[in-house]
C-alpha cells in the first residue's frame, strides 16, 4: 500500500536557500529521506504561494525530487490569516478533511505533527484523535549527532494500538482516583451509589453547571460537595474558598444580609458594610445546603447571581460580582415545593441540571463496614489516639448495624456519633464486646424513643373530613379505599414525597436495579386526581 502523509511547510524549520541548507536538518525534507520509509505522495499545506512563502515551496518540492523522485508532492494552499488562531486553522483543516477523498483500502495515510504553528499541531492531533484523518501520526526528529548531515529519526504513533491505549489507561486510572477521592477513598459495595459518584466526578471536572444534591440529613451532602471543590481546586478550576451555607439557619433580612451582603447604614444596626456569602465565594464553590428554606425573595435575587454572575448587597444601588460555582442541597421534594408555589420554578429548573439523590445509610447497609475503619480514622484527629474493634466486638456491631430492624434515623451522622462514643470509652484503644454491648443498648433505646420508620401517626384524624376524601370514598371501591387510606396517613407523616415514597416500597424496591419512589408513588396519587401537596394541607 502506498504511503501518504499530510503536513505543513515549516516556514522557518524548512527554510535555507544556500548550498548549507543541506548541512541542516528539515524535517519536511527528512520525511523524504528515509532509506526504508517511501513516501508515494506528500500532501503539503502552505499559505501562500507569492514572495519568500512561495519561493520555499518551490525549493522544498524542488529538494524532495532530488532525493526522492519517487515522492508526488501535492500542495494545498490553506488561507490562514492567523496561524495561531485555533478556530480558524481547525476550521480550515476541517473543511479540508470533509472533502478529502480518503481510501484506506489503497493506502496508508500519515499525519505529520513536526512543523506548523503549535495550534496547527494541534489540530492535526485532534483531527486524527477524532478519526477525521483516518491516519497515524509521525514525527520527525533531528539527528542525534549536531553538525552532521544525516537525516535525523522518525516515529509513527498509531493511536488505535497499544501505545495510545496505555496513555488513555492511565488517564482512566487517575479518573479513578477522583472518584476515589470523592468517597472519601472508601470501597463501597453499593453498585448504584457508585454509578452516582462515577458521574458526579465527570460533571465536576467538565461542567460549571450548579449540580443539587438530595438526600436525607445526614446523607452526606455536605462532605461531598466539599470532596468536590477539592477536587475541582486541585485541577486549578477554582481558587477562591469554600462557602459552605446552611439556608435553615437563615430568616428574613438576616438571610438577605448573610447570602448578599448589605451597605452600611441599610437598616438597623447595620454600623459596617458586608460582603455577604455569595461575595465570599468568588471564584470559589458555594453550597448552599437545604436551600428549599429560603424565602421567595432570596431565591428570586439567587436565580439572577447565578445566571449574571451579579447581584445589588442590600441597600445598595451597585451591583457586585461574584463568579462562584454552585452545589445546592436538600432533604426536600423541590418539585412539590414548585407545585405547592414554595419554590420557584425558574430557580429550580437552573439548579436542576445535575440532580443526584444521595441514599440514607439504611438503603447502603452494605457500605456500612467499610465506613467503620474510615470513620475510626477520623476520630483519631479527635481523641488523639488510635482505636481498634476486637474481632467479635465488631462482628456483633456490623450485624446490629446491618439489621433492617436498624433504622439509623440520623443516617452516617448518626453511626459516626455512635463510633465517637465507643472510641471514647475504649480502654486501651480497643472497642470490645462489653463496649459495643452498651452502645446497642444505648442505639437501641433512642430508636424505641423515636419510634419505627415506618410507623404512622393516626392522631390527624380531621384529615377524613376532607371534602376531597369525601369524594374518593364514593366514588371508588372500598378495597381502594382501605388502601389509599394507609398510603395517605403515610404522606402526612412524611416530610417529602421521596421519603413517603421510600416507606411504601422499601421491599419491593431492593429488586430494583434502579428506583424512582417518589415518581411511583406520585403516579400512584394521580389515579385519584391527589398530590403530595394537597394531602399536606389536609
Amino acid at each position: 500500500m502506498e504511503k501518504v502523509v499530510f503536513g505543513f511547510l515549516g516556514t522557518t524549520l524548512d527554510a535555507g536557500f544556500n548550498a548549507q541548507r543541506w548541512q541542516r536538518w528539515r524535517p519536511t525534507l527528512s520525511l523524504c529521506q528515509q532509506e526504508d520509509f517511501l513516501v508515494n505522495k506528500l500532501v503539503l499545506f502552505h499559505n501562500g504561494n507569492g514572495g519568500d512563502r512561495g519561493d520555499l515551496l518551490k525549493l522544498v518540492i524542488s529538494d524532495i525530487q532530488r532525493v526522492s523522485p519517487e515522492t508526488v508532492v501535492e500542495p494545498v494552499l490553506m488561507r490562514i490569516k492567523d496561524p495561531w488562531d485555533f478556530v480558524e486553522v481547525y476550521s480550515a483543516l476541517y473543511e479540508f478533511v470533509r472533502h478529502y477523498r480518503f481510501d484506506t483500502q489503497e493506502a496508508d495515510y500519515l499525519v505529520h505533527i513536526t512543523t506548523g504553528t503549535h495550534v496547527a499541531q494541534i489540530c492535526l492531533f485532534l483531527l486524527t484523535e477524532a478519526r477525521y484523518f483516518p491516519a497515524k501520526l509521525i514525527q520527525t526528529a533531528p539527528p542525534r549527532r549536531e553538525g552532521f548531515p544525516e537525516v535525523g529519526q522518525i516515529a509513527v504513533v498509531d493511536l488505535d494500538l497499544s501505545q495510545y491505549n496505555q496513555l488513555a489507561a492511565r488517564f482512566e486510572e487517575e479518573r479513578q482516583e477522583d472518584v476515589s477521592f470523592l468517597k472519601f477513598g472508601i470501597a463501597t459495595r453499593n453498585a448504584a451509589f457508585n454509578r452516582t459518584i462515577e458521574e458526579i466526578e465527570q460533571v465536576a471536572v467538565r461542567s460549571q453547571t450548579p449540580i443539587l444534591l438530595t438526600g436525607p440529613t445526614g446523607a452526606g451532602k455536605s462532605f461531598l460537595a466539599r470532596r468536590i471543590y477539592e477536587l475541582k481546586k486541585a485541577k486549578h478550576q477554582l481558587h477562591g474558598d469554600f462557602i459552605d451555607v446552611n439556608c435553615a439557619t437563615l430568616r428574613g433580612d438576616g438571610a438577605m444580609s448573610a447570602l448578599f451582603g448589605h451597605v452600611k447604614g441599610s437598616f438597623t444596626g447595620a454600623l459596617q458594610a458586608r460582603a455577604g456569602y455569595l461575595k465570599a465565594a468568588d471564584h470559589g464553590l458555594l453550597f448552599l445546603d437545604e436551600i428549599g428554606e429560603l424565602g421567595l425573595d432570596e431565591q428570586a435575587m439567587l436565580l439572577k447571581a447565578i445566571e449574571e454572575k451579579r447581584f445589588f448587597p442590600m441597600g445598595g444601588d451597585k451591583e457586585v460580582a461574584s463568579d462562584f460555582q454552585l452545589i445546592a442541597g436538600t432533604h426536600r421534594d423541590l418539585a412539590d415545593d414548585v407545585r405547592a408555589g414554595r419554590f420557584r420554578e425558574d430557580l429550580f429548573a437552573r439548579i436542576n441540571t445535575w440532580l443526584y439523590q444521595l441514599p440514607g445509610l439504611k438503603d447502603r447497609r452494605e457500605d456500612i463496614e467499610p465506613n467503620l475503619d474510615f470513620e475510626l480514622e477520623r476520630i483519631v484527629g479527635q481523641l488523639g489516639k488510635k482505636v481498634r474493634f476486637n474481632s467479635d466486638a465488631k462482628k456483633a456491631y456490623v450485624q446490629y448495624a446491618m439489621d433492617d430492624a436498624t433504622t439509623w434515623a440520623g443516617n452516617f451522622r448518626d453511626l459516626s456519633a455512635s463510633l465517637l462514643r465507643m472510641a471514647t470509652l475504649a480502654d486501651g484503644g480497643r472497642i470490645d464486646t462489653e463496649n459495643v454491648e452498651r452502645e446497642l443498648s444505648r442505639l437501641r433505646q433512642r430508636q424505641a424513643q423515636l419510634g419505627p420508620s415506618n410507623q404512622v401517626h393516626w392522631a390527624d384524624e380531621h384529615a377524613w373530613l376532607h371534602p376531597k376524601w369525601q369524594e374518593i370514598q364514593q366514588e371508588f371501591d372500598p378495597f381502594d379505599v382501605v388502601q389509599l387510606e394507609y398510603v395517605v396517613k403515610v404522606c402526612r407523616s412524611s416530610s417529602t414525597l421521596s421519603e413517603a415514597g421510600r416507606r411504601l416500597y422499601e421491599k419491593s424496591r431492593r429488586d430494583k436495579r434502579m428506583s424512582n419512589d417518589a415518581d411511583r408513588l406520585r403516579k400512584y396519587l394521580a389515579k385519584f386526581d391527589l398530590s403530595f401537596a394537597q394531602m399536606k394541607e389536609w
